[in-house]
């Protein structure tokens, strides 16, 4: 029996602390495999972003694989035949055709079908496979907590590719220390849903049984699981209230924090108290909102401080409140190894080095209902006049609510999806008002465009604040920089590649 997927890593409970930099987790496939793998083999924590992962790695292979590094990686998964029926389906030499749409992937509901959850867990191990592949640094995956039906599948498949940390925000990740412990060992997992108007819904549950996949669907035929490791798992917190909260329970308790302020980049916080927009519309924050540090401290667990820490110093500031280091994101979102498709990041770039860059929070474009940082670009769907052009379609799903139909059963619905669609739902018009896709336009971001109706989705960038100061990373004499040279500036003693 095969009891490790990288023969040549240290095992995940024999590591050690973990460093003092954590590449953020961007998604859609912005953290995507090579920056990770740059990363972590350069001294930091390397973190690939496990939202949309099964669509993202299907259209990796709609696109005819380049390099055959998702082939390469569903072959390597442990549970037999779950990575060639993958491939089959969704591989196409030479990748498709110009202007022909990328082969749809289910959207996920509280009874999925296998194909779709064999293809979640296949390619969240394939991602992580890959970004450990050739060297021995530790590396994690993201998930947002509002992305919440995949997250069991997402959990299993990087736990099986040895993944050494899960991090997840965009809620409160109170069930994942425990369900990170049942996956460990293979066991069922029931994650409780909440739905839309019920405190104590009697239905509201996604049962993912791990072992259900290593049964073979034709024959029947039971493979033993390989042996896996616990990964350590962080929660991403912007208040000492929570971070205490959740340590107070062993159930809840994860095994450090990331403390995030609200100028990092992705879905934030919102602010503490009445919602007040400044005169562009922002959310305000204020003194409320705040970490005190010396509480987090106080809870004995390490913790990382993230958002505004790309820069020289960070790091020293961070040990001088308690924490063992800091999480950075935007200054590798916009670095060669980066997954934002080339000319947009390009783009982006070469605004920020001339100073022209802005990024904005957006109190309505997430469906979550969370702050949402947009960095402002025409042709994106922050654009105005992309945005209003957009035919509204929700076919990905991924940021969808359970709520209860009429004929008393599970349903979802998104504020994004068509307007006369989501009121025949249920739900309320006023919060469909200034929603964008995020699932199509995050996808569009890292070079995934979907095509519907013959037109292709605008990408939609998230940024940190600091998008302004990423020339800091840029070598002398040069007009890009690399992942090994934002650890550099930071000040990390970069490793040399294996």
């Amino acid at each position: 029996m095969r009891t490790t997927i990288h023969p040549a890593r240290t095992p995940v409970a024999e590591r050690g602390p973990l460093p003092e930099i954590i590449q953020g987790g961007m998604g859609v496939a912005v953290s995507h495999w090579p920056l990770a793998q740059e990363v972590a083999r350069s001294g930091g924590v390397g973190v690939v972003s496990g939202t949309a992962i099964g669509v993202v790695v299907a259209r990796r292979l709609q696109d005819g694989d380049p390099g055959g590094h998702m082939r390469r990686a569903l072959e390597a998964f442990p549970i037999p035949g779950v990575g060639e029926r993958i491939i089959d389906r969704y591989f196409v030499e030479g990748g498709r055709p110009a202007g022909k749409p990328y082969k749809a992937v289910p959207a996920w509901n509280l009874t999925p079908k296998r194909p779709l959850v064999e293809l979640t867990v296949a390619a969240s191990f394939a991602e992580v496979f890959l970004a450990a592949e050739g060297h021995d640094g530790p590396v994690g995956v993201n998930l947002l907590h509002k992305v919440k039906l995949p997250n069991p599948a997402t959990l299993y498949g990087a736990v099986l590719a040895g993944v050494d940390v899960a991090v997840m925000g965009a809620g409160i990740p109170r069930d994942i220390p425990a369900m990170l412990d049942r996956l460990a060992t293979h066991d069922v997992v029931e994650m409780a849903v909440e739905v839309a108007g019920e405190k104590n819904p009697e239905d509201g549950y996604l049962r993912f049984d791990p072992r259900e996949l290593w049964t073979d669907p034709k024959s029947g035929e039971a493979h033993e699981p390989i042996e896996v490791g616990r990964p350590n798992f962080l929660a991403i917190v912007s208040s000492a209230t929570l971070a205490a909260a959740l340590a107070r329970d062993p159930v809840t308790c994860p095994d450090g924090f990331v403390v995030e302020a609200h100028v990092a980049g992705g879905h934030n916080a919102p602010p503490r108290g009445r919602l007040q927009l400044d005169d562009e519309g922002q959310p305000v924050y204020g003194a409320k909102d705040e970490v005190d540090f010396d509480k987090v401290a106080d809870l004995g667990l390490p913790f990382w401080l993230a958002g505004g820490q790309g820069h020289p110093g960070a790091i020293a500031d961070a040990r001088s409140v308690g924490a063992r280091g800091i999480q950075v994101g935007t200054a590798f979102a916009m670095c060669q190894e980066s997954g934002i498709s080339e000319p947009l990041r390009q783009s982006l770039l070469q605004q920020a080095l001339a100073g022209e860059a802005k990024v904005r929070t957006d109190a309505h474009a997430s469906p979550t209902g969370f702050p949402f940082k947009v960095a402002e670009m025409e042709g994106t769907m922050d654009d105005a006049e992309v945005y209003a052009q957009r035919e509204r379609i929700c076919d990905l799903g991924f940021l969808t609510h359970t709520y209860r139909r009429e004929d008393g059963k599970l349903g979802q619905r998104c504020p994004s999806e068509p307007v006369e669609d989501y009121e025949k739902k249920g739900g309320d018009v006023a919060e469909t008002e200034g929603r964008k896709c995020l699932c199509n336009g995050l996808l569009a971001t890292a070079g995934f465009a979907q095509i519907h109706k013959g037109v292709t989705e605008a990408p939609i960038v998230t940024s940190g604040d600091d998008l302004v100061h990423v020339a800091r990373f840029v070598p002398d004499g040069a007009q890009d920089y690399s992942a090994r040279d934002v650890l550099h500036r930071l000040g990390v003693e970069v490793t040399q590649p294996a």
